[in-house]
């Protein structure tokens, strides 16, 4: 798939274009964080997802 997904910064739908195609503003791209086995923070993320 060569197209990325992208969110609406007004609405927060998600597009595969450049406008939101529910209110016409501009879509960003989302880029989610990247992955480390030796994530230092994990531990503590996980923590605070818990509640």
């Amino acid at each position: 798939m060569g197209q990325k997904i992208r969110k609406c910064k007004n609405c927060g739908r998600y597009a595969l274009r450049e406008k939101c195609p529910v209110c016409g503003e501009v879509t960003l791209p989302v880029i989610p964080a990247r992955f480390s086995p030796q994530d230092p923070y994990g531990k503590y993320r996980r923590l605070a997802k818990k509640g």
